[in-house]
């Protein structure tokens, strides 16, 4: 396993739709290790082929103890909506509050080519949307009415955080306040 860079913003690959994934073999299996190890490494809880460069319908995805890797994942069924901070490992150091659908039901296949069923609510479901969008060419900024709605955010180290606490004291009425976000991917 590698961990590989991360393709940022203004990368016009991060823009691609994700190829349908029809070859289960070992190069594929060395994709997922290697994007399974740079998301830990971000760390995030998410991470899409197309960020690492590989324009192919493949992504990771890891909330709690629970580790998923699907290929040609698709929503089948949605629920709800919810509306919280969210973050891209290819977007560092801002998060923004995007609507989200609450729960959804996702079809898939695993790194063998089994189809599987995964059903998300939380944190699990926002990243599950989150991955799915980056395999169509679509960031999280998208869903913003301005960039202006972007708030910076720290990686949550004590030192950047008593900094963003003492910027956002003296920081003049109107200036986005420093807050730390898990980074989906």
């Amino acid at each position: 396993m590698s961990v590989r860079p991360i393709l940022l913003l203004g990368d016009p690959r991060l823009r691609i739709r994700g190829e349908v994934v029809t070859s289960f073999a070992r190069p594929l299996h060395v994709l997922l290790d290697d994007m399974i190890a740079t998301m830990r490494d971000a760390p995030g809880v998410g991470l899409a082929a197309p960020q690492v460069g590989e324009p192919l319908a493949a992504c990771v995805v890891e909330v709690g103890d629970r580790l998923l890797e699907l290929m040609n994942p698709k929503i089948v069924k949605s629920t709800g909506d919810d509306r919280d901070l969210e973050g891209c490992l290819s977007v560092p150091g801002y998060a923004a509050y995007v609507t989200r659908r609450e729960r959804v039901w996702v079809v898939a296949q695993d790194r063998r080519g089994r189809r599987i069923k995964v059903a998300g609510s939380g944190l699990l479901g926002r990243a599950l949307q989150h991955e799915l969008d980056h395999l169509q060419g679509k960031l999280y900024i998208d869903y913003l009415d301005s960039l202006d709605d972007l708030i910076p955010v720290g990686r949550g180290d004590d030192e950047e955080e008593d900094a963003g606490d003492a910027e956002a004291a003296d920081a003049p009425k109107g200036r986005a306040r420093r807050v730390k976000t898990p980074a989906l991917a």
